[in-house]
């Protein structure tokens, strides 16, 4: 589905106000972002998975990649201002044959290093040396698992995804990752099967790591619950199994005013393929550039004009501020 049609989709919230109207009431609006904590780079679509819940709508057919000189260009960005953390994202970020150079060239900025990778592809030659790369430059690792059960997680990421999983946690753990003391991070993201919001992050990150070491002998460090957006295959899954009315109603009802002020847009600036800036991921696949004067891609980045941009908002922002909010470091209000 092409993002007009998808906007046209999140404008249809029933008697709910739209989120712009919501936060109105509540006087948050404009929402104002606060600064530039976290560069999140999305180095494009190319994977080699093709998840139900992905809003990415990544796959193997997919063709943008961020080149070199647009990955030059946020390094310029990064070295000359202090932002706390690079965040590389995809698709597949293995996939972008510039990757091993940018973390090289990223690690020497002494910032926090994350990349978000689905692990089955550190199995696969030519991506295998991936893994020590990561250690040598203590690059955290994101990965999705999006439940604990094979059957479930497989449900989400296709056949056979869980156990790749688990085989390439044994390798990391094998060189430090998850295991007290070493300095290797590796977090796992739980979204739920379904269209529901996750439960509690405590809860689930208690029985995910007795599971796990239990039942496969692995490690991790910490477990973050993100909600599930409407947007891109999640939003196609909705309304072919005819929930979204349903879910983006939840939504809306579970709208909780203390996320608000938690949001991840509020100190997030992320990087598309291209080089087109947005205020979250989530905007970057609907097409919805930082706007209000700020210049919409990092080549021509001004810091006085994005540090303190007014944030673009729509009706998906409804996911981020529901039960105890979602951000891509988890929970943003409770437990």
């Amino acid at each position: 589905m092409d993002t007009r049609k998808q906007l046209q989709m999140l404008g249809q919230i029933g008697d709910s106000p739209s989120f712009a109207g919501k936060i109105r009431e509540i006087h948050k609006f404009p929402l104002t972002a606060k600064g530039i904590d976290i560069l999140q780079i999305n180095l494009g679509s190319l994977c080699n998975l093709s998840c139900r819940h992905c809003h990415v709508t990544a796959g193997p057919n997919r063709t943008e990649i961020m080149t070199k000189p647009v990955l030059a260009k946020c390094l310029e960005v990064l070295s000359s201002l202090p932002i706390s953390t690079i965040d590389i994202t995809g698709g597949a970020p293995e996939m972008n044959p510039h990757l091993e150079w940018f973390i090289g060239e990223a690690a020497g900025l002494n910032r926090r290093l994350i990349v978000r990778t689905n692990l089955t592809l550190l199995l696969e030659e030519p991506y295998r040396h991936f893994t020590d790369i990561f250690a040598k430059d203590k690059v955290e690792i994101v990965t999705s698992l999006p439940d604990h059960m094979e059957v479930k997680s497989d449900r989400q990421r296709g056949a056979g995804v869980f156990q790749k999983v688990i085989e390439s946690l044994r390798e990391l753990n094998l060189r430090g990752y998850g295991m007290a003391g070493s300095g290797l991070c590796i977090d796992i993201v739980h979204n739920p099967v379904g269209a529901y919001l996750p439960g509690s992050q405590t809860a689930l990150e208690h029985e995910y790591h007795m599971r796990l070491l239990s039942e496969y002998g692995v490690h991790f460090n910490r477990l973050f619950c993100l909600t599930n957006l409407p947007v891109g295959r999640y939003l196609d899954y909705l309304i072919e199994s005819d929930n979204f009315e349903d879910y983006l109603s939840t939504l809306c009802h579970s709208f909780n005013p203390a996320a608000v002020e938690k949001v991840m847009c509020l100190t997030t600036l992320s990087v598309g393929w291209d080089g087109s800036l947005y205020d979250c991921d989530f905007n970057q696949m609907l097409g919805l550039t930082v706007n209000h004067g700020a210049p919409n891609n990092i080549m021509a980045f001004e810091l006085e004009k994005l540090k303190n941009r007014e944030i673009v908002v729509n009706n998906h922002c409804y996911g981020c501020v529901a039960g105890c909010g979602s951000s891509c470091q988890g929970t943003t209000t409770g437990t």
